[in-house]
Protein backbone atom coordinates (compact mmCIF):
# COMPACT_ATOMS: atom_id res chain seq x y z
CA UNK A 1 0.00 0.00 0.00
CA UNK A 2 1.13 3.55 -0.77
CA UNK A 3 0.47 6.78 1.15
CA UNK A 4 -1.92 8.00 -1.53
CA UNK A 5 -4.03 4.85 -1.05
CA UNK A 6 -4.82 5.72 2.57
CA UNK A 7 -8.12 7.24 3.66
CA UNK A 8 -7.20 10.23 5.82
CA UNK A 9 -6.67 11.12 8.57
CA UNK A 10 -4.27 8.40 9.71
CA UNK A 11 -1.41 8.19 12.21
CA UNK A 12 1.79 7.69 10.24
CA UNK A 13 5.12 6.35 11.55
CA UNK A 14 8.21 7.16 9.52
CA UNK A 15 10.17 3.95 10.16
CA UNK A 16 13.67 5.20 9.25
CA UNK A 17 13.21 8.13 11.65
CA UNK A 18 11.88 5.87 14.39
CA UNK A 19 14.82 3.48 14.02
CA UNK A 20 17.26 6.39 14.13
CA UNK A 21 15.67 7.62 17.37
CA UNK A 22 15.80 4.16 18.94
CA UNK A 23 19.46 3.68 18.09
CA UNK A 24 20.36 7.17 19.28
CA UNK A 25 18.84 6.66 22.72
CA UNK A 26 20.20 3.14 23.13
CA UNK A 27 23.72 4.31 22.28
CA UNK A 28 23.50 7.27 24.67
CA UNK A 29 22.46 5.17 27.68
CA UNK A 30 24.89 2.34 26.91
CA UNK A 31 27.77 4.80 26.64
CA UNK A 32 27.12 5.84 30.25
CA UNK A 33 27.05 2.28 31.58
CA UNK A 34 23.35 1.78 32.32
CA UNK A 35 20.68 -0.48 30.87
CA UNK A 36 17.68 0.99 29.08
CA UNK A 37 14.02 0.21 29.82
CA UNK A 38 11.80 2.09 27.33
CA UNK A 39 8.47 3.50 28.42
CA UNK A 40 6.11 2.06 25.82
CA UNK A 41 3.11 4.24 26.70
CA UNK A 42 4.03 6.46 23.76
CA UNK A 43 3.56 3.86 21.03
CA UNK A 44 1.50 1.19 22.86
CA UNK A 45 2.49 -0.94 19.87
CA UNK A 46 4.13 -4.38 19.78
CA UNK A 47 6.12 -3.79 16.60
CA UNK A 48 7.59 -0.49 17.81
CA UNK A 49 8.46 -2.07 21.16
CA UNK A 50 10.08 -5.07 19.49
CA UNK A 51 12.31 -2.66 17.55
CA UNK A 52 13.41 -1.12 20.87
CA UNK A 53 14.19 -4.53 22.37
CA UNK A 54 16.08 -5.63 19.26
CA UNK A 55 18.22 -2.51 19.63
CA UNK A 56 19.22 -3.57 23.16
CA UNK A 57 16.47 -2.48 25.55
CA UNK A 58 16.03 -4.67 28.63
CA UNK A 59 12.44 -4.90 29.79
CA UNK A 60 9.74 -2.28 29.32
CA UNK A 61 7.88 0.36 31.33
CA UNK A 62 4.10 0.70 31.12
CA UNK A 63 1.59 3.20 32.46
CA UNK A 64 -1.51 0.99 32.70
CA UNK A 65 -2.31 -2.54 33.83
CA UNK A 66 -3.94 -3.14 30.43
CA UNK A 67 -0.63 -2.33 28.74
CA UNK A 68 1.12 -4.80 31.03
CA UNK A 69 -1.43 -7.51 30.20
CA UNK A 70 -1.24 -6.92 26.46
CA UNK A 71 2.54 -6.73 26.23
CA UNK A 72 2.88 -9.82 28.41
CA UNK A 73 0.47 -11.63 26.08
CA UNK A 74 2.75 -10.55 23.22
CA UNK A 75 5.68 -12.31 24.89
CA UNK A 76 7.37 -9.57 26.95
CA UNK A 77 7.92 -10.74 30.54
CA UNK A 78 10.03 -8.05 32.28
CA UNK A 79 7.59 -5.18 32.95
CA UNK A 80 7.65 -2.17 35.29
CA UNK A 81 4.23 -0.66 36.00
CA UNK A 82 5.41 2.87 36.73
CA UNK A 83 2.25 4.37 38.22
CA UNK A 84 1.24 4.19 41.87
CA UNK A 85 -0.63 0.94 42.40
CA UNK A 86 -4.22 1.52 43.53
CA UNK A 87 -5.75 -1.26 45.68
CA UNK A 88 -8.37 -2.01 43.03
CA UNK A 89 -5.59 -3.08 40.65
CA UNK A 90 -3.84 -5.49 43.00
CA UNK A 91 -5.86 -8.49 41.81
CA UNK A 92 -5.03 -7.82 38.14
CA UNK A 93 -1.36 -7.32 38.99
CA UNK A 94 -1.37 -10.54 41.00
CA UNK A 95 -2.98 -12.45 38.15
CA UNK A 96 -0.18 -11.34 35.84
CA UNK A 97 2.42 -12.51 38.33
CA UNK A 98 0.76 -15.94 38.62
CA UNK A 99 1.00 -16.30 34.84
CA UNK A 100 4.76 -15.75 34.98
CA UNK A 101 5.08 -12.03 34.38
CA UNK A 102 8.13 -10.50 36.07
CA UNK A 103 6.07 -7.50 37.14
CA UNK A 104 7.44 -4.68 39.24
CA UNK A 105 5.11 -2.14 40.86
CA UNK A 106 5.39 1.28 42.46
CA UNK A 107 4.46 2.99 45.71
CA UNK A 108 5.18 6.29 47.45
CA UNK A 109 3.09 6.07 50.62
CA UNK A 110 2.76 3.97 53.75
CA UNK A 111 -0.92 3.37 53.06
CA UNK A 112 -0.26 2.03 49.57
CA UNK A 113 2.69 -0.03 50.79
CA UNK A 114 0.57 -1.63 53.49
CA UNK A 115 -2.14 -2.51 50.98
CA UNK A 116 0.40 -4.20 48.68
CA UNK A 117 2.02 -6.07 51.54
CA UNK A 118 -1.31 -7.26 52.97
CA UNK A 119 -2.71 -8.40 49.63
CA UNK A 120 0.49 -10.19 48.70
CA UNK A 121 0.63 -12.05 52.00
CA UNK A 122 -3.04 -13.05 51.83
CA UNK A 123 -2.67 -14.29 48.26
CA UNK A 124 0.66 -16.06 48.74
CA UNK A 125 2.39 -13.66 46.37
CA UNK A 126 5.51 -11.57 46.72
CA UNK A 127 5.26 -8.24 44.91
CA UNK A 128 8.47 -6.65 43.63
CA UNK A 129 8.14 -3.01 44.67
CA UNK A 130 10.04 0.15 43.77
CA UNK A 131 9.65 3.28 45.88
CA UNK A 132 9.01 6.39 43.83
CA UNK A 133 11.35 9.30 44.55
CA UNK A 134 10.57 12.98 43.94
CA UNK A 135 13.72 14.63 42.64
CA UNK A 136 12.20 17.77 41.09
CA UNK A 137 8.81 18.65 42.65
CA UNK A 138 7.13 17.53 39.45
CA UNK A 139 4.43 15.08 40.46
CA UNK A 140 4.55 12.02 42.71
CA UNK A 141 7.18 10.53 44.97
CA UNK A 142 9.07 10.92 48.23
CA UNK A 143 11.93 13.37 48.71
CA UNK A 144 15.30 11.60 48.94
CA UNK A 145 15.97 12.90 52.48
CA UNK A 146 12.41 12.50 53.77
CA UNK A 147 11.64 10.38 56.83
CA UNK A 148 8.74 8.99 54.81
CA UNK A 149 11.20 7.02 52.67
CA UNK A 150 12.19 4.77 55.54
CA UNK A 151 8.62 4.57 56.80
CA UNK A 152 7.45 3.23 53.44
CA UNK A 153 10.36 0.80 53.35
CA UNK A 154 9.40 -0.52 56.78
CA UNK A 155 5.78 -0.95 55.65
CA UNK A 156 7.07 -3.13 52.82
CA UNK A 157 8.87 -5.52 55.18
CA UNK A 158 6.50 -8.41 54.67
CA UNK A 159 6.34 -11.88 53.10
CA UNK A 160 3.92 -10.29 50.62
CA UNK A 161 6.47 -8.00 48.98
CA UNK A 162 10.10 -7.01 48.66
CA UNK A 163 11.81 -3.72 47.92
CA UNK A 164 13.71 -4.09 44.66
CA UNK A 165 14.67 -0.48 44.12
CA UNK A 166 13.89 3.20 43.74
CA UNK A 167 12.59 5.09 40.73
CA UNK A 168 12.26 8.73 39.72
CA UNK A 169 11.06 10.75 36.73
CA UNK A 170 12.31 14.29 36.15
CA UNK A 171 9.17 15.49 34.42
CA UNK A 172 10.02 19.13 35.07
CA UNK A 173 12.70 18.76 32.38
CA UNK A 174 9.84 19.45 29.95
CA UNK A 175 9.91 23.06 31.14
CA UNK A 176 13.55 23.58 30.13
CA UNK A 177 15.09 24.55 26.80
CA UNK A 178 18.85 24.96 27.13
CA UNK A 179 21.58 22.30 27.17
CA UNK A 180 22.99 23.64 30.42
CA UNK A 181 19.64 23.46 32.22
CA UNK A 182 18.95 19.95 30.90
CA UNK A 183 22.39 18.70 31.97
CA UNK A 184 21.85 20.16 35.45
CA UNK A 185 18.40 18.55 35.73
CA UNK A 186 19.78 15.20 34.60
CA UNK A 187 22.38 15.36 37.37
CA UNK A 188 19.78 16.45 39.93
CA UNK A 189 17.62 13.48 38.94
CA UNK A 190 20.55 11.05 39.17
CA UNK A 191 21.92 12.34 42.45
CA UNK A 192 18.55 12.40 44.20
CA UNK A 193 17.60 8.87 43.23
CA UNK A 194 21.04 7.50 44.09
CA UNK A 195 20.88 9.23 47.47
CA UNK A 196 17.53 7.59 48.22
CA UNK A 197 19.01 4.19 47.38
CA UNK A 198 21.99 4.88 49.68
CA UNK A 199 19.68 5.70 52.59
CA UNK A 200 17.75 2.47 52.11
CA UNK A 201 20.94 0.40 51.89
CA UNK A 202 22.27 2.04 55.03
CA UNK A 203 19.41 0.52 57.04
CA UNK A 204 19.62 -2.91 55.47
CA UNK A 205 17.56 -2.85 52.26
CA UNK A 206 19.46 -4.16 49.24
CA UNK A 207 17.81 -1.80 46.71
CA UNK A 208 19.39 -3.34 43.57
CA UNK A 209 17.52 -1.14 41.07
CA UNK A 210 18.09 2.61 40.70
CA UNK A 211 15.83 3.70 37.85
CA UNK A 212 15.71 7.23 36.45
CA UNK A 213 14.61 8.94 33.32
CA UNK A 214 12.75 11.24 30.99
CA UNK A 215 13.51 11.79 27.34
CA UNK A 216 15.19 15.21 27.89
CA UNK A 217 17.35 14.09 30.82
CA UNK A 218 18.23 10.72 29.30
CA UNK A 219 19.59 12.43 26.20
CA UNK A 220 21.35 15.15 28.22
CA UNK A 221 22.96 13.12 31.01
CA UNK A 222 26.73 13.20 31.30
CA UNK A 223 27.07 10.92 34.32
CA UNK A 224 25.01 7.90 35.44
CA UNK A 225 27.14 6.78 38.36
CA UNK A 226 25.01 4.73 40.74
CA UNK A 227 22.16 4.35 38.24
CA UNK A 228 21.28 0.85 37.02
CA UNK A 229 18.64 1.68 34.41
CA UNK A 230 17.23 4.60 32.44
CA UNK A 231 13.66 5.01 31.20
CA UNK A 232 12.30 7.25 28.44
CA UNK A 233 9.26 7.10 26.20
CA UNK A 234 8.46 9.87 23.75
CA UNK A 235 11.94 9.73 22.19
CA UNK A 236 10.77 6.81 20.00
CA UNK A 237 8.66 9.26 17.96
CA UNK A 238 9.65 12.68 19.36
CA UNK A 239 7.30 15.66 18.88
CA UNK A 240 7.22 19.44 18.70
CA UNK A 241 7.46 19.88 22.47
CA UNK A 242 10.72 17.88 22.41
CA UNK A 243 11.87 19.99 19.46
CA UNK A 244 11.29 23.17 21.46
CA UNK A 245 13.12 21.70 24.45
CA UNK A 246 16.06 21.17 22.13
CA UNK A 247 16.53 17.38 22.11
CA UNK A 248 15.44 16.70 18.54
CA UNK A 249 15.07 18.37 15.17
CA UNK A 250 11.80 18.47 13.23
CA UNK A 251 13.34 15.96 10.83
CA UNK A 252 13.67 13.44 13.66
CA UNK A 253 9.96 13.50 14.52
CA UNK A 254 8.74 10.07 13.40
CA UNK A 255 5.00 10.40 14.07
CA UNK A 256 2.73 12.53 11.94
CA UNK A 257 -0.91 12.69 10.95
CA UNK A 258 -1.58 12.28 7.25
CA UNK A 259 -4.42 14.59 6.23
CA UNK A 260 -6.10 15.90 3.07
CA UNK A 261 -7.20 19.35 1.97
CA UNK A 262 -11.02 19.40 1.78
CA UNK A 263 -11.71 23.11 1.27
CA UNK A 264 -10.48 26.70 1.40
CA UNK A 265 -11.28 30.13 2.79
CA UNK A 266 -9.20 31.99 0.23
CA UNK A 267 -9.79 35.51 1.56
CA UNK A 268 -8.47 34.39 4.96
CA UNK A 269 -5.54 32.42 3.56
CA UNK A 270 -6.91 29.15 4.94
CA UNK A 271 -6.85 25.60 3.67
CA UNK A 272 -9.27 23.29 5.48
CA UNK A 273 -8.08 19.72 6.17
CA UNK A 274 -9.78 16.60 7.51
CA UNK A 275 -7.65 16.42 10.66
CA UNK A 276 -9.17 18.36 13.54
CA UNK A 277 -8.57 17.92 17.25
CA UNK A 278 -10.04 14.42 17.11
CA UNK A 279 -6.99 13.48 15.02
CA UNK A 280 -4.33 15.82 16.40
CA UNK A 281 -5.60 15.82 20.03
CA UNK A 282 -6.34 18.93 22.05
CA UNK A 283 -2.79 19.01 23.43
CA UNK A 284 -1.39 22.49 22.89
CA UNK A 285 1.88 21.87 24.68
CA UNK A 286 3.88 24.26 22.50
CA UNK A 287 1.59 27.15 23.41
CA UNK A 288 3.61 27.89 26.54
CA UNK A 289 6.96 27.39 24.81
CA UNK A 290 9.06 29.76 22.73
CA UNK A 291 7.67 28.46 19.43
CA UNK A 292 3.91 27.87 19.23
CA UNK A 293 2.97 25.41 16.48
CA UNK A 294 -0.78 25.59 16.97
CA UNK A 295 -2.13 22.06 16.64
CA UNK A 296 0.84 20.91 14.56
CA UNK A 297 3.56 21.72 12.03
CA UNK A 298 2.57 21.22 8.38
CA UNK A 299 4.86 19.13 6.15
CA UNK A 300 4.42 18.02 2.55
CA UNK A 301 3.63 14.44 1.57
CA UNK A 302 7.35 13.57 1.63
CA UNK A 303 7.75 14.85 5.18
CA UNK A 304 9.52 18.08 4.29
CA UNK A 305 8.62 20.92 6.64
CA UNK A 306 6.59 23.75 5.10
CA UNK A 307 8.02 26.56 7.20
CA UNK A 308 5.46 28.95 8.61
CA UNK A 309 2.45 26.71 7.93
CA UNK A 310 0.69 25.21 10.93
CA UNK A 311 -2.69 23.86 11.96
CA UNK A 312 -3.62 27.20 13.49
CA UNK A 313 -7.13 26.21 14.52
CA UNK A 314 -9.13 23.03 14.91
CA UNK A 315 -12.66 21.80 15.37
CA UNK A 316 -13.64 18.20 15.93
CA UNK A 317 -13.03 17.01 12.35
CA UNK A 318 -11.71 20.19 10.66
CA UNK A 319 -8.25 21.69 10.82
CA UNK A 320 -7.23 25.13 9.56
CA UNK A 321 -3.90 25.32 7.75
CA UNK A 322 -2.56 28.86 7.57
CA UNK A 323 0.72 30.69 7.27
CA UNK A 324 2.17 32.74 10.12
CA UNK A 325 2.52 36.46 9.47
CA UNK A 326 1.24 37.48 6.04
CA UNK A 327 -1.80 35.32 5.05
CA UNK A 328 -1.24 33.14 2.00
CA UNK A 329 -3.92 34.47 -0.39
CA UNK A 330 -2.71 31.98 -3.03
CA UNK A 331 -3.29 29.02 -0.74
CA UNK A 332 -6.01 27.46 -2.91
CA UNK A 333 -3.67 27.39 -5.90
CA UNK A 334 -0.71 26.27 -3.82
CA UNK A 335 -2.59 23.48 -2.05
CA UNK A 336 -5.61 22.43 -4.15
CA UNK A 337 -8.37 20.11 -2.96
CA UNK A 338 -6.95 16.64 -2.32
CA UNK A 339 -3.43 17.83 -1.41
CA UNK A 340 -2.03 15.64 1.33
CA UNK A 341 0.05 16.91 4.25
CA UNK A 342 1.87 15.27 7.10
CA UNK A 343 1.25 17.15 10.37
CA UNK A 344 3.88 16.86 13.12
CA UNK A 345 2.19 16.71 16.56
CA UNK A 346 2.75 18.72 19.70
CA UNK A 347 2.61 15.62 21.89
CA UNK A 348 3.17 12.24 20.26
CA UNK A 349 1.60 10.28 23.13
CA UNK A 350 -1.64 12.27 22.95
CA UNK A 351 -1.86 12.22 19.16
CA UNK A 352 -1.14 8.49 18.97
CA UNK A 353 -3.93 7.90 21.48
CA UNK A 354 -6.47 9.28 18.99
CA UNK A 355 -5.99 6.30 16.66
CA UNK A 356 -6.60 2.52 16.93
CA UNK A 357 -3.69 1.78 14.61
CA UNK A 358 -0.65 3.24 12.87
CA UNK A 359 0.41 3.14 9.24
CA UNK A 360 4.13 2.34 9.27
CA UNK A 361 5.96 3.86 6.30
CA UNK A 362 9.25 2.26 5.24
CA UNK A 363 12.14 3.74 3.29
CA UNK A 364 10.66 2.42 0.03
CA UNK A 365 7.40 4.31 0.44
CA UNK A 366 5.20 1.33 1.29
CA UNK A 367 3.05 1.12 4.40
CA UNK A 368 1.83 -1.62 6.69
CA UNK A 369 -0.72 -1.47 9.50
CA UNK A 370 0.40 -1.76 13.13
CA UNK A 371 -2.19 -2.11 15.87
CA UNK A 372 -2.19 0.05 18.98
CA UNK A 373 -3.36 -0.88 22.50
CA UNK A 374 -6.15 0.89 24.33
CA UNK A 375 -7.62 0.87 27.83
CA UNK A 376 -6.60 0.84 31.48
Amino acid sequence: MKLTDLVTPVALIDLPRMQHNIERMQAQVASLGATFRPHVKTSKCVQATEAQIQAGAQGITVSTIKEAEQFFAAGIRDILYAVGLAPNKLAAAGALMRKGCDLKVLTDSVQSAQAIATFGKEQGLCFKVLIEIDTDDHRSGIKPESAALLAVAQALESPGCEIVGVMTHAGSSYDLNTPQALIAMAEQERAGCVRAAERLRAVGFACPIVSIGSTPTALSAKNLEGVTEVRAGVYVFFDLVMHNIGVCTKNEIALSVLTSVIGHQEEKGWAIVDAGWMAMSRDRGTQKQTNDFGYGQVCDLNGQVLEGYTISGANQEHGIVSRAGQPDLEIAKRFPIGTQFRILPNHACATGAQFPEYQALDAHGTVQTWSRFYGW
